[in-house]
C-alpha cells in the first residue's frame, strides 16, 4: 500500500491549479493558453494518436481559424469545448461560470446495459443499504451487492458487516453498472476485501516534462489484502460503459484476482490521476496527467473487456429480468 499512498500524495500535489505567465486575455491568449497546457501536461496524446490519428497540432490549425477577436464569451467556450472534446476523454473537463463542457460519446454509442426498474426486481423492498452500497441475498441463494458509486467513502465496519451478512450465500455478484467513479482509495478498499495475497495490479507513471513522451518510469502498483473480513468464495463483477473512472480501476483490480470473473459490457475506461490548470480568463481546465496500465502494460484509458462479454437483451427485459444478473448466478452456481 506504500505505492498506492506515495501515487495519491502525487495526486493531490499535480491538482493543486497553476496559473500560465499569460500576459494577455483576449480570445486568442485563452486559446493558446488552453491548447498548450493540455499539448504539455495531457498524459494520452501520442497514445490517442496511436489509436485513432489524433494530431494535436493539426487540433490547433483547425481551432485557431475559428477563433476571433470580437467573439464573445459563451462563443469561445463553445469552440474551446470542442477543441479539448477532440481528445474523446470524459476526464477533460473546461468549467466556466457558463457551464462545464463534457465528452459523452465514450458511453453514448453503447447499449445502455441497466435498469434501475428491473434491478428492483432483485433487490426488493428489503434490501440493506450500508455505506453507499445495496445488497440481497436472492432467492438462489447467490449474494448481490449494487455499489453505485465511489465518491463517498466506505467503513470498514460497514464492509465487515456486509460481507458477514452475505457470507451464507453460495457466490457474490458485484454490480459496479453505471457507477461513474469517484475515489480511487475507496474503490481500492473495497478490492482489497476479494485477495487473500498481495497482487499486482498495474503500473503508473506521471509526466516529468513537456515532450509528449516525457514520463516517469512506470512503478508497480499492489492491492494488499483488507485485514477486516474478506471474501472466500467465487464472485462476478458486472460491468457496463458507464462503469468509469475510478470504477474502471476497481475493475482492472478485481480482474487480476483468483475466481472473480467480469461479466457484461467493456468498461467506460477514464483511467489516470486529474490534474488541474487555468487559463487567463480564470475557467479551469481538468484532466488526466499520470496513465495507469494493467500488468502487462496495456493502456486502461479506453476501458476493460469483460471476461463474458453479456448484453440484456429485449426479451429478458419484457420479462423483467437483467440477462448479466442471471448470467452471473448461472456462473457460480455452475
Amino acid at each position: 500500500m506504500k505505492k498506492v499512498i506515495y501515487y495519491l500524495l502525487l495526486a493531490a500535489l499535480t491538482t493543486s491549479c497553476i496559473r500560465e505567465d499569460i500576459s494577455g486575455n483576449s480570445p486568442a491568449d485563452n486559446f493558446e493558453a488552453l491548447w498548450k497546457i493540455i499539448d504539455e501536461q495531457y498524459c494520452f496524446l501520442e497514445y490517442k494518436s496511436q489509436e485513432y490519428g489524433l494530431d494535436w497540432d493539426e487540433v490547433h490549425a483547425r481551432y485557431a481559424e475559428r477563433i476571433t477577436p470580437s467573439m464573445g464569451s459563451e462563443a469561445l467556450f463553445e469552440v474551446l469545448s470542442e477543441m479539448v472534446n477532440e481528445l474523446r476523454d470524459g476526464h477533460v473537463n473546461l468549467s466556466s461560470s457558463l457551464a462545464t463542457s463534457q465528452y459523452r460519446e465514450w458511453f453514448d454509442a453503447y447499449p445502455r446495459n441497466f435498469s434501475d426498474s428491473i434491478q428492483s426486481n432483485y433487490l426488493k423492498k428489503d434490501y440493506v443499504n450500508s455505506s453507499g452500497l445495496s445488497y440481497q441475498i436472492l432467492e438462489n441463494n447467490i449474494g448481490y451487492l449494487y455499489c453505485s458509486s465511489f465518491s463517498n467513502g466506505i467503513g470498514d465496519g460497514n464492509l465487515d458487516q456486509t460481507l458477514n451478512k452475505l457470507a451464507v450465500c453460495d457466490g457474490l455478484i458485484i454490480d459496479v453498472r453505471n457507477n461513474g467513479g469517484g475515489n480511487l482509495t475507496t474503490a481500492q478498499k473495497l478490492a482489497a476485501r476479494f485477495t487473500n495475497k498481495k497482487v499486482l495490479i498495474g503500473y503508473m507513471s506521471h509526466k516529468t516534462g513537456p515532450g509528449h513522451n516525457d514520463f516517469s518510469t512506470p512503478e508497480p502498483v499492489y492491492i494488499e489484502p483488507s485485514n477486516g473480513i474478506r471474501w472466500q468464495k467465487k464472485a462476478v463483477v458486472l460491468t457496463n460503459r458507464r462503469s468509469y473512472s475510478a470504477t474502471n480501476d476497481f475493475v482492472n483490480s478485481m480482474k487480476q484476482f483468483d475466481d472473480v470473473v467480469i461479466v457484461g459490457d467493456k468498461t467506460g475506461g477514464g483511467s489516470g490521476l486529474p490534474f488541474s490548470s487555468e487559463i487567463p480568463n480564470g475557467w479551469s481546465i481538468r484532466f488526466s496527467a499520470s496513465p495507469m496500465f494493467d500488468p502487462d502494460m496495456n493502456q486502461l484509458e479506453f476501458g476493460i473487456e469483460p471476461d463474458i462479454k453479456v448484453d440484456m437483451t429485449s426479451e429478458d427485459m419484457q420479462q423483467g429480468k437483467d440477462t448479466m444478473i442471471e448470467t452471473a448466478c448461472r456462473i457460480l452456481k455452475n
